[in-house]
């Protein structure tokens, strides 16, 4: 099947969108691998922006695309040289297919562990294509050192594990060629998914930190790409992650995903305060969906902790080499109770705290001499560097010590295997090990735990070997940091923070001690929820959140817009598009009677602006506006009366509306009037003591007091507690003032009580109504704003267009895009004078070309504009 990518979705048509990816297609022999690698200088690459591009598809089923930094394929030579390759069990990429359904086909990119010789590429990415399904990403030695060893390890990893790079010893100072390393495999790797997706069916599943600009690539050639991307690592802080250099690129690189995965509600929560702090981005919950609003786009969080293969980790447990190899460590540890560490060597595994807390066990409670045994497996470290050797260093110091102080004749107090293990040795350990320790000083998951229950419950041929009777609930216990992923998950663990050394171990010595009945319940726990909570259980619940984040894609129009690591795709309503100053100049010029609506924020001030007041650009914009004799202009502001007449003193004809309505002034003679009869303001001594309270508490938070309304804002308070403020505010506020007559609302970095019916709507109805009553009922209407106050106007105007005359033109435009009620919308405040602007140049061109009309027109009452602002 020939494929197309688009640059301006607008040209696709609108369609359904199911989670499967494409029934029925014709069935092609994909292409020929391409083995070129190189280093990119720059992100952008005129060879893949968005115009239409071809890309052969070779399947006649749904299809999933598994990127990933490793293939899931053993590789090495024969004997006669040649290569051999079968598929690696153990991979997770590998594991998951079983949870994507037997009608889904798998296609893997990524690399191999072992280096091909450039001449045999072509041949073994053929091989590897036909027989697995696997498309090869070769990379050139030097190239992949800086990617993996240089940024992943040295920068990326350290840092999301909370290292900051404070010394040379400590990951160093960034490097931008190491950067540009990173840019560039994702670009090779993105270049591998060009060659096989079909984009309108395929979805596409990044993993890991390995790949976090893949997303950018493919959404920059694809922009309806169904991409999910799932972090295998934790996500730091934000007070760590900001310290990231290209922090910004990373998180927008990230949002060009659909469906974005973390393990545990602490990860995605750190994630989310980045997006807030850095980018400004806000989050919602509906319906136990969490979604970020990013561009039209709504990118969803997925949190889910992944789990293991329990087949294959059965039919491990049913092989006679693990039986006997039970067996066999029955009979070593015999009269002894072992507790069993499994661990990568590398720093943040926590392995020397576990052996000190070891260490001191034995000395707190000389009666466990000569009976607790702790196994240590030092699984070989994923990285190299100085800190390897130094962990491996102290590790082997440590055990050394331990045993020189606690041996006996026929006794190891620790026995320390740092040399690989086959997967059916480590899971005899599990099996006769009474305890299981994990000390990780920060780890993204840990299937470790896992593994060990599903070990411990065994197998007929283990409890004989093991002596056990098979009716007899099986036991386990958990000694686990509270700093690795799957800590949430196992409930009935004893959680330790590992930095505590006492702490530790005190819950070893409870581990040991704690009654049968207990440790077979805690078992019983944790093994029902393995059980159910597998890999298949994982890929099938995010393959199902990915398929429905994708589901309005062909309903929506999209296009492409930005530069480099900027990219991104915007995402609208098909009724929902960007104001064409052409078209509304075109009919402002035909129409004879205007009314219209801005919002002050939106069009006076001026995007990171401190001053509140108007340009003089935008106050001579609003007097050209006043002096056409066919328009009425009329201002809606949150600001008090007081001030908007100081501030706008100069523009004699223009109409004012202060407080959101409550104060209206047709123009700089009249008198104010409300449109709302209230005279009882009581309600002010109940609210600002409570607005008070909060201010005291919220650093950078204020309270502006008007005539008709309270407001609490805390735009200059940090972002995540005014957040969190603004919503306490507001549920004490609605409680305390319940028998009043006000309403109490949370804005843009605002809550703001005010009288009831006071909104901005009422100031569209009486424009719209004092103009019918004066004959003069608008052809066209325009109304701009920039927040949610606004969306009252926007209802107004909408609903009053079958009230107005046969070919009126109504005008609803909010600021940037986001969810309205506007039927337009202007990206900024720049766009929106520019557009104000050539309202006023077709209004002093139409001035200059009738000057006859000059005397007929100033008797005509004036149209007022009216300007509306939220604060």
């Amino acid at each position: 099947m020939v494929s197309r990518s688009y640059s301006n979705l607008l040209e696709l048509a609108s369609g359904g969108c199911s989670p499967t990816f494409g029934l029925g297609r014709e069935k092609k022999r994909l292409p020929r691998v391409a083995t070129v690698a190189g280093v990119l200088s720059e992100l952008d690459d005129d060879s893949c922006n968005s115009t239409g591009s071809d890309a052969l598809s070779s399947v006649s089923q749904d299809r999933m695309i598994i990127v990933g930094n490793q293939l899931p394929i053993r590789a090495h030579r024969d004997d006669n040289g040649e290569w051999e390759f079968s598929m690696d069990e153990d991979s997770l990429l590998l594991q998951l297919k079983d949870g994507l359904g037997e009608d889904v086909e798998a296609i893997y990119i990524g690399c191999l562990r072992e280096e091909v010789d450039p001449r045999e590429q072509d041949d073994v990415a053929q091989t590897l294509l036909d027989r697995f399904k696997c498309v090869p990403t070769f990379l050139p030695p030097e190239l992949f050192s800086k990617f993996y060893h240089g940024f992943c390890k040295q920068h990326l990893w350290p840092l999301f594990h909370y290292m900051l790079p404070l010394s040379p010893d400590l990951g160093g100072r960034f490097d931008r060629s190491l950067w540009q390393a990173y840019l560039s495999v994702n670009k090779i790797f993105a270049d591998k998914v060009m060659e096989v997706i079909s984009p309108d069916d395929d979805f596409v599943w990044v993993h890991d930190y390995h790949l976090m600009v893949l997303p950018t690539f493919l959404r920059k050639r694809f922009n309806r790409a169904k991409l999910g991307f799932f972090l295998h690592s934790p996500f730091p802080s934000s007070e760590i992650y900001r310290t990231l250099p290209v922090r910004d690129e990373l998180l927008r690189a990230l949002l060009n995903s659909d469906l974005i995965g973390f393990h545990t509600f602490d990860y995605a929560r750190h994630f989310l305060s980045c997006c807030s702090r850095m980018l400004g981005l806000s989050y919602q919950s509906k319906r136990g969906y969490i979604g970020l609003e990013y561009y039209g786009r709504t990118v969803s969080i997925k949190i889910l902790p992944v789990g293991i293969h329990i087949g294959q980790l059965q039919n491990v447990l049913n092989l006679p080499e693990t039986v006997s190899k039970v067996a066999e460590l029955q009979e070593r540890f015999k009269g002894q109770t072992v507790l069993l560490g499994v661990d990568d060597m590398d720093i943040f595994k926590g392995i020397s705290l576990k052996l000190l807390a070891f260490e001191q066990l034995l000395r707190q409670h000389p009666e466990r001499w000569g009976k607790a045994v702790l196994v240590q497996i030092a699984n070989p470290a994923r990285g190299r560097g100085k800190d390897v050797q130094e962990v491996m260093a102290e590790t082997t110091a440590t055990v050394d010590r331990i045993n020189a102080t606690f041996r006996r004749p026929g006794y190891e107090p620790v026995v320390l295997i740092n040399t690989p293990l086959q997967f059916y040795e480590r899971n005899a350990y599990y099996a006769i090990a009474e305890c299981c320790l994990v000390t990780a000083v920060r780890d993204g998951m840990n299937l470790i735990p896992y593994e060990y229950i599903i070990c411990r419950q065994g197998n007929e041929e283990l409890d004989n070997v093991l002596g056990l009777n098979p009716s007899t609930p099986k036991k386990s216990m958990l000694v686990l940091s509270e700093f690795i992923g799957c800590s949430p998950s196992l409930s009935g663990a004893i959680r330790v923070n590992p930095w505590n050394i006492e702490a530790v171990t005190e819950a070893m010595d409870s581990a040991l001690v704690i009654p049968e009945a207990e440790k077979q319940l805690r078992h019983e726990k944790h093994y029902r929820y393995v059980s159910t909570h597998d890999v298949a259980y994982w890929a099938r619940s995010f393959l199902q959140d990915l398929g429905r984040a994708c589901r309005d894609h062909s309903m929506r129009r999209c296009w492409g817009i930005g530069f480099g690591l900027g990219f991104r795709v915007i995402a609208l309503d098909p009724n929902f598009r960007k104001l064409s100053v052409d078209h509304i100049v075109s009919v402002y010029k035909r129409t004879c009677h205007r009314a219209i609506l801005l919002d002050y924020d939106g069009i006076m001030m001026l995007p990171g602006s401190i001053s509140m007041n108007p340009t003089s650009e935008a106050l001579g914009i609003l007097n050209n506006l006043c002096k056409d004799p066919k328009n009425v202009v009329f201002l809606v502001s949150g600001k008090d009366r007081k001030t908007l007449t100081e501030w706008f003193s100069q523009c004699e004809k223009l109409g004012l509306a202060a407080e959101h309505g409550f104060y209206l002034r047709p123009n700089h003679t009249a008198d104010w009037e409300t449109c709302v009869g209230v005279t009882d303001f009581d309600w002010k001594q109940i609210a600002e003591p409570v607005m008070q309270l909060y201010t005291e508490t919220t650093d950078g938070s204020t309270i502006e007091t008007k005539e008709s309304a309270l407001v609490w804002n805390y735009l200059y308070a940090d972002p995540d507690f005014g957040s969190c403020q603004a919503k306490e505010l507001l549920d004490h506020l609605e409680s305390v003032l319940a028998n009043e007559p006000v309403s109490v609302k949370s804005g843009q970095h605002i809550v703001e009580v005010k009288p009831q019916g006071v909104n901005k709507g009422i100031v569209a109805e009486h424009l719209l109504q004092t103009m019918k009553e004066k004959g003069m009922l608008p052809d066209f209407v325009l109304c701009i704003g920039d927040d949610r106050s606004d969306e009252d106007m926007f209802e107004v105007i909408t609903s009053a267009k079958a009230t107005l005359p046969p070919g009126a033109e109504v005008f609803g435009c909010t600021v940037g895009q986001k969810p309205s009620k506007a039927k337009y919308y202007l990206e900024d405040t720049h766009e929106i004078l520019r557009m104000l602007q050539g309202l006023t140049h077709a209004s002093e061109h139409a001035a200059r070309a009738a000057p006859q009309m000059t005397t007929t027109t100033t008797t005509t009452t004036p149209h007022r504009v009216v300007i509306s602002e939220s604060k």
